[in-house]
């Protein structure tokens, strides 16, 4: 009996962002998205999504551009080709802001003035002459108009970034401001020429309040927590077991889901396609998506707001919280989420039209890659922070009680006496148990909490290499009745853990705010 033959290879489209590129010549994987396209041009016509970076919006952008252009030649064998009606095109008008940073507000207007001018030489139409030359919302206004009546055909305008002019310059509040006003002019225009449009999209990172940017698009639909749309961008568990199984062989597939997928938007879970590709590509597990953009500002936001990173494993938090912020009002939960760094598990109703989200890790990379860049923003120095982490994991492989000990002591003494003098953060009471947990989360291991919502102490279980260790943390200012270990015990927390019949090590490290270290660690071996 013969094997069957295996499924021929392809180019992977790494950086790819321009759907003729990516269809000509067939040469390319490729995920069919034009099934939610139709789907959203069929309900409606103004849209708004937001989806962390490089989760491909600029292709879905382009994918409409084609689709409403006519050039169905790009869509052969995909679901738009019979479902599509190619006797009718439209004029389009794309404005991205993803290339390049803008840092004044003369750069942004010459940005949009540029691409408008190219539009007007591609639709081989004039501008006004009564227009000021950096009456930039007038232009986009007359192109509109212009367009309709030259080509009898309703316009389509897709908006690609539309935050970025304002998340570039987000340490910056009166300039962020400065740009949000203006791109808040720009787009009041989509509003007044209605009648002149026949599809609007806008796509970005981040979800600006409708008060503060999209006052006057009240006809907007938001379907970044549209469960139908959960799956518009990025691949699915089916994306990665069918398009790509040539890809497959030789990875864990596991690994790769526990490592990838997970992002979650209320309906299917979907990967970070510029991971999976990256994976394909390089054959071996990295946090390529993570490495793209250092969270500098996000880590300096969870600092001053001393936020208890054992919390990041289950956020709770209202729909408000989450959904939209603006430049002077940023809370931690909405950035987290609309970045990417913390994704939706679930939501229940507490009341009618009242509803709480949970949000948490969606993968390995994140988990990770976040606590590393964590540990930095609460004083420990990048290199020790390495080494310690390479050394804890042969520690723990060796089961050296005695070298964790003095592992933990060196990691809390490599941090400077003149960053406690310069930071508040050292007075936040979770900020011991929060360098804990995020070291322990950057070396990669399976960490599971117990309660991660006491700033006084963590419970926390570590599963490694066959070994369960169950930690029981607390400050001795703070909680300075009875020993760690005997609360640890007291808890009965071991008891879930039985079942899985591994050695066990219960493990009570107490610290001292005065001493700044550890000051106790107690060890009792079950198993």
């Amino acid at each position: 009996m013969s094997l069957p033959s295996p499924l021929p290879r392809r180019k992977l489209p790494i950086g790819i962002q321009t759907f003729a590129k990516l269809r000509e010549g067939d040469e390319h994987y490729y995920v069919d998205k034009t099934a939610y396209a139709l789907q959203l041009i069929e309900q409606g016509n103004c849209y708004f999504l937001s989806r962390p970076r490089r989760f491909g919006k600029s292709l879905l952008l382009d994918t409409f551009k084609e689709l409403f252009e006519g050039h169905r030649a790009l869509f052969t064998g995909l679901y738009a080709d019979e479902h599509w009606d190619w006797t009718r095109r439209y004029p389009v008008i794309r404005i991205s802001f993803g290339g390049g940073v803008v840092h004044r507000l003369e750069e942004l207007t010459q940005r949009v003035r540029e691409i408008l001018r190219i539009h007007r030489e591609d639709l081989q139409l004039p501008r006004p002459a009564e227009l000021a030359p950096d009456d930039v919302a007038g232009d986009l206004t007359a192109l509109i108009r212009q367009a309709h009546l030259n080509r009898g055909e309703r316009v389509v305008v897709l908006v690609d970034e539309y935050d970025k002019p304002i998340l570039d310059n987000i340490t910056d509040s009166p300039r962020a401001t400065e740009m949000r006003e203006a791109l808040k002019n720009l787009y009041s225009v989509l509003k007044d020429s209605d009648a002149h449009l026949k599809f609007v999209f806008l796509t970005g990172v981040s979800k600006f309040s409708k008060v503060s940017l999209f006052s006057g698009l009240n006809h907007l639909k938001d379907i970044t927590l549209d469960a139908r749309f959960s799956a518009i961008c990025g691949y699915t568990d089916e994306d990665v077991d069918t398009v790509f199984a040539p890809e497959l062989p030789g990875l864990d597939r596991e690994e790769i889901r526990r490592w990838y997928n997970g992002y979650n938007w209320l309906g299917e879970g979907v990967y970070n396609p510029f991971d999976v590709l990256l994976l394909f590509d390089k054959r071996e597990f990295q946090p390529y998506w993570f490495e793209t953009g250092t969270p500098t500002f996000l880590v300096n936001l969870l600092a001053e707001r001393q936020f208890f990173t054992p919390d990041l494993s289950q956020v709770m938090a209202l729909e408000q919280l989450i959904a939209s912020f603006d430049v002077d009002d940023i809370p931690p939960e909405a950035l987290l989420f609309q970045t990417g760094y913390l994704t939706l598990h679930g939501r229940e109703e507490i009341s009618r039209a009242q509803w709480v989200y949970t949000l948490g890790y969606p993968n390995r990379e994140v988990e990770t890659s976040l606590n590393g860049a964590l540990l930095k923003g609460y004083g420990v120095p990048s290199r020790q922070a390495l080494t310690t982490r390479l050394q804890l994991l042969k520690l723990l492989r060796a089961r050296d009680v005695a070298g964790l000990r003095a592992l933990f002591h060196a990691l809390f003494a490599s941090i400077p006496h003149d960053w406690y003098r310069k930071n508040k953060l050292a007075e936040f009471e979770g900020y011991y148990a929060s360098v804990f947990y995020s070291y322990f989360a950057a070396s990669g291991l399976e960490v599971r909490l117990e309660d991660a919502t006491n700033h006084g102490r963590i419970d926390m279980a570590v599963l490694f290499s066959g070994v369960v260790w169950l930690f029981e943390f607390k400050v001795v200012e703070l909680v300075p009745e009875g020993k760690a270990l005997a609360q640890l015990q007291d808890r009965g927390y071991a008891e879930k853990y039985q079942a899985r019949g591994e050695p066990m090590y219960l493990i009570g490290v107490e610290f001292s705010r005065v001493a700044r270290n550890v000051v106790a660690l107690d060890v009792l071996p079950l198993g």
